[in-house]
């Protein structure tokens, strides 16, 4: 019998069928045919029994595209392996390390007769035992990522909040400890905490620890934990490969505000402070413009007349308002129509919306016509479900934060102005002439490495080998003379469209090999995929090459580009099924961009 895996994967997760079923639904996610798995390495160096924790994580990771194949110490063996070498982990050659620890795991503890130097030297000695396991791992696995658990605390202290105060409090040790991690983090690139402190707090240390279960079995927390323990590195995880959702689409009456404003009115709609109801869906509110301002897109599925929904953005205490949201649909469609003409609009795919309605029917028929759009279950009794479930699910946990990211929104919605601009043009070349285009294309840049990869793993239409890298890999290219890398940006008189466009190339003999070949579909077919070939063309017969070699490797999604090469004059040398080899001769290479100038790079 089949299971259900949008039941499994909507949230709130049914933790004990997860648990209880975990093989029946790994074999249901392996056997599905619309999926391009991203595969991954993933090394798990365990100071505790992780099986089910592992085992849960690839559950996780398979309903979000990526196939993991996993490398995992054995137990308690993580600082042997890290420091002083495994075979097998180093023939393994992880792309990302988890370094699985907690506080069972510390070695040098306070007692309680020790001196303020005593403390602070044992606190110095620990830090180093873990400082030298990450400088370890980097030095042997320089391309690959390490995630770190910071430490969660103790239920037993024996000293009470005296505990959190004196300098031998095991909890302030503790928490000594995880700052020094933390400081580690921000100023290490491809190193990320777990925070394991966080989610043990969140749940409740009572809820957590087990005693008899680490006795037992060497749980480092309570088997009843575990989906939850899973998740969080899971959403790391995801977040680092570019399967993070892009799109918070929100009904309005009941979800963004109490009440029905088309029967109740602005005025008496429930937002601002005077309830405690009111407070609740400022407190949404709220978040949901955090949200926005760290590059979640913003966009309303409501049933409604569009000026009557409006209106309610009017209301004196509404945190929001309608300039906020990028697409704006009230209108008495079916919700799955207008999902699918608000993804159009934006330029993103379906599977990239998370979707907050208030009424069960709606979710449901969301579930059942668009499974790839995430829909939590939500209580609309309790405001604050809708923050937990998307903040619990992890639907749009970042990793790190650009500059790029918190102009999204702005992005996406002059991407609409350009568009009604086309509208308006008699030829798509006018149109292309009248935006005024400025581009800045170089080699990889230090100040760049993040975004690009970033790109790598989540541009899919225009991606026409879909290769993934970590941001060490970037790095290890961008300064490998064997590559030349190049970045893109564009703008115009609408305004800055970022990083968008990178390509890879790798040099053998006398050919430049395109490795990786990609381009943000918001700034598809104005002419930029000419000027990257034209500065490819030209830094490859520098570099001594006398011809290109591209490769186009389908997927579900790149069929758009399937052609690209042939369009752009590159004669077709091998096929397999699907797949091509295209090869393009550079003696008398002729530029192909126009409508856009190339600037000097800005510093």
């Amino acid at each position: 019998m089949s299971i259900n895996l949008n039941h499994v994967f909507t949230y709130p997760y049914d933790k004990d069928l997860l648990m209880r079923k975990q093989k029946s639904i790994r074999r249901e996610l392996l056997v599905r045919t619309d999926v391009d798995y991203i595969d991954k390495r993933i090394a798990v160096l365990c100071g505790s029994t992780v099986d089910d924790i592992k085992n849960i994580l690839e559950l996780f990771l398979l309903d979000a595209g990526i196939r993991p194949q996993f490398y995992q110490s054995e137990y308690n063996k993580f600082y042997e392996d890290a420091v002083f070498g495994n075979a097998e982990l180093d023939a393994f050659q992880p792309d990302i390390i988890i370094v699985f620890t907690s506080m069972v795991n510390i070695i040098e503890r306070p007692a309680l007769g020790d001196g303020y130097d005593e403390v602070k030297e044992k606190l110095r000695m620990e830090m180093g035992r873990f400082t030298r396991i990450w400088e370890e791992l980097t030095k042997k696995f320089p391309a690959a990522v390490i995630i770190q658990n910071n430490m969660d605390l103790s239920y037993e202290t024996g000293l009470g909040s005296l505990d959190a105060a004196e300098h031998y409090g095991l909890t302030r040790f503790i928490e000594s400890l995880n700052r020094d991690f933390a400081d580690y983090a921000v100023s290490h690139e491809n190193f990320f905490l777990h925070d394991l402190h966080g989610l043990a707090a969140r749940i409740g240390l009572l809820k957590w620890h087990d005693r008899f279960q680490y006795y037992a079995y060497k749980l480092a927390m309570s088997y009843d934990v575990i989906p939850e323990v899973s998740l969080g590195l899971a959403k790391i995880i995801k977040g680092l490969l570019g399967k993070n959702k892009k799109c918070l689409v929100l009904d309005l009456d009941n979800t963004l505000w109490g009440g029905i404003i088309g029967d109740d009115g602005m005025e008496h709609i429930e937002i601002g402070h005077e309830t405690p109801t009111a407070e609740a869906y400022t407190a949404f509110q709220e978040y949901v413009l955090k949200l926005k301002e760290r590059g979640v897109i913003l966009a309303v599925c409501s049933k409604n007349e569009e000026d009557i929904a409006k209106s309610g953005f009017n209301h004196p205490d509404s945190v929001l308002h309608v300039e906020d949201f990028v697409s704006f649909h009230a209108n008495w469609k079916p919700k799955n129509i207008n999902l699918r003409i608000i993804a159009e609009e934006i330029n993103i795919g379906t599977d990239s919306l998370v979707f907050i309605d208030d009424n069960p029917a709606e979710r449901q028929l969301v579930r059942d016509t668009m499974p790839e759009v995430a829909v939590p279950e939500v209580d609309p009794v309790d405001v604050f479900s809708y923050i937990r479930a998307i903040e619990g699910a992890g639907f749009f946990e970042p990793v790190t934060i650009s500059e790029d990211d918190r102009k999204r929104n702005e992005s996406y919605r002059e991407n609409i102005q350009r568009r009604s601009l086309e509208e308006s043009m008699k030829t798509y070349d006018d149109f292309l002439q009248s935006l005024e285009m400025e581009a800045e294309i170089d080699g990889f840049r230090s100040v760049y490495y993040d975004r690009i990869a970033q790109l790598t793993n989540k541009s899919n239409q225009f991606n026409l080998t879909t290769r993934r890298y970590t941001r060490a890999d970037i790095e290890q290219m961008a300064n490998d003379q064997h590559y030349i890398t190049l970045y893109g940006r564009l703008r115009d008189k609408f305004g800055n469209n970022g990083l968008i466009s990178v390509v890879i190339g790798e040099k053998i003999d006398d050919s430049l090999h395109i490795r990786l070949w990609l381009m943000s579909c918001r700034v598809l077919k104005r002419g930029m995929e000419q000027m990257m070939l034209d500065a490819l063309a030209a830094r490859a017969a520098a570099d001594g090459c006398k011809e290109l070699i591209g490769y186009y490797y389908k997927t579900a999604k790149n069929k758009m580009v399937s052609d690209l090469y042939a369009v752009f004059g590159f004669e077709k040398i091998m096929q397999s099924g699907d797949d091509t080899v295209w090869r393009l001769d550079l003696a008398g290479y002729e530029k192909q961009g126009k409508y856009i100038a190339l600037l000097e790079r800005d510093e």
